[in-house]
């Protein structure tokens, strides 16, 4: 591309360890979040292309990555794309590096298939002139419920190896934890997302195969964050089987497979999910993407 003479552009380059190094310093200097968490919890997601430019002494200089996110999205099958990773470094914004790596991520997807396109942002109007419209999110809260039967349990904790193993090759095969929106696949951000949770639980209920990610806030609400296996349970079950007595529930993700309903609030939060695609696509129904799943 023409106007950086200075800069190189690249995609792809996750297989060049001082390239990735890069993209990582890029991220921790703009987010001040460390990536590298990655690399003990099995590696960054293998479908991930990004694309960046990079100065003559490789320092990152902007970045946007794509990754593969299928999705079900009222019950249907979506093969989409998400897109992470987006930085430019104070001192080069306003040179449009910003629009040629979206451009290029865009193409990419495009030129790949892919049905959707997804991502988190704060500032949703930066992508408004991409194609993309913002989803509004709800969380379900409601009391808990009653008549649960009890399952034996089992803690999972991120610092083992052997739990980070078990884990991942549970959320290789589940069940999307809703079928109003929900991904199908989402590995690599579950377990980077628990890594950086000092206060989630990950319990294994056994009998279902189903590892519950929650939190019990300081007034005593349970806080459901996910659902990860091939059977998802009740949440009267999930209630039982965790012996807690909560003062009431919050499920962040649409809670229809949990045989209980809950008053839908819309999320106030800074981020916004945004979607590109067709307009049959919306969801039909209120939800939430699960905070697991978060990118």
């Amino acid at each position: 591309m023409t106007g950086h003479p200075a800069l190189v552009l690249r995609a792809n380059y996750f297989g060049d360890p001082i390239a990735s190094r890069a993209l990582a310093a890029l991220l921790d200097d703009i987010f001040g979040i460390d990536v590298t968490i990655l690399d003990r919890l099995g590696g960054p997601d293998p479908t991930g292309v990004p694309f960046a430019w990079f100065d003559a002494s490789s320092t990152c200089i902007a970045n946007i990555s794509a990754f593969s996110m299928p999705l079900v999205i009222n019950g249907n099958f979506t093969r989409a794309a998400g897109l992470q990773s987006g930085a430019v470094r104070p001192e080069y914004r306003g040179r449009g590096l910003f629009r040629s790596v979206m451009e290029a991520a865009l193409d990419y997807c495009d030129s790949e298939g892919f049905e959707a396109v997804t991502l988190l942002t704060d500032k949703p109007a930066l992508y408004e002139p991409y194609g993309f419209w913002a989803l509004t999110q709800h969380r379900f809260i409601g009391p808990a419920p009653t008549g649960g039967r009890a399952a034996a349990t089992r803690r999972l904790d991120m610092a083992s190896d052997a739990d980070v193993t078990f884990l991942r090759r549970l959320l290789n095969a589940r069940r999307p934890v809703s079928d109003r929106f929900a991904p199908l696949r989402q590995v690599e951000m579950f377990l980077f997302n628990a890594a950086l949770m000092p206060d989630l639980r990950l319990d294994f209920m056994e009998e279902n195969g189903a590892v519950i990610a929650w939190q019990q806030s300081e007034e005593g609400t349970f806080e459901l964050f996910d659902v990860a296996g091939a059977q998802i349970p009740t949440l009267a079950d999930v209630i039982t089987s965790l012996r807690i007595t909560p003062s009431r529930i919050r499920v962040h993700f649409a809670p229809d497979h949990l045989d209980w309903t809950g008053e839908a609030v819309a999320d106030d939060g800074d981020m916004v999910l945004m979607l590109r695609g067709a307009d049959g696509l919306h969801p039909e129904h209120l939800f939430a993407l699960p905070p697991m799943a978060e990118f």
